[in-house]
């Protein structure tokens, strides 16, 4: 994976988490993700796509995503409450949106997102876009964040020409 697009999401999740949650994160050394061990409990995934394809994953354990959705929504949520979804779904929102914001010279969109609420879930990651994982320490508890993508810069359609003498 290109630096170029892997260090817009390592600004973005620093500041999501300072600006939104004023929780200072210090990232560990990425690395690829090899194995399909579960280990999520909760796992809040955004799709991108146009130039860059593939997701981006926040994957918590239980007790750190409600203490993370509980900060960022200022009230106390526990996964049967109908924010507690959403709240990690919008943190999830705004981390792929200031990393998209940073492809220069890319086309991207990004989806609403979703958010995976089991016991012990691993995200998968597809045989074409490798899985880059960023584990986050904060004092809500350790996560991380998957970043899996393949950047396909689309070339500029060509104008038509008009057939002459027809």
């Amino acid at each position: 994976m290109d630096v170029r697009y892997i260090n817009p999401f390592i600004e973005s999740i620093k500041n999501v988490f300072t600006t939104m949650l004023s929780t200072e994160l210090l990232l560990s050394k990425p690395f690829v993700k090899t194995d399909h061990e579960p280990g999520a409990d909760v796992s809040a995934i955004i799709g991108l796509s146009g130039d860059v394809v593939g997701s981006v994953a926040i994957c918590l354990k239980m007790d750190t995503a409600i203490k993370t959705a509980s900060k960022f929504s200022g009230m106390e949520l526990t996964q049967e409450h109908e924010d507690f979804a959403d709240a990690l779904g919008e943190l999830a929102n705004m981390v792929a949106g200031g990393a998209k914001a940073k492809f220069e010279g890319l086309n991207a969109s990004i989806s609403l997102p979703n958010v995976i609420v089991g016991p012990g879930h691993s995200v998968q990651q597809s045989k074409q876009a490798p899985r880059l994982v960023l584990p986050c320490d904060s004092p809500l508890g350790r996560f991380s964040v998957e970043v899996a993508m393949v950047v396909e810069k689309r070339a500029a359609a060509q104008p038509a020409t008009a057939a002459v003498g027809a």
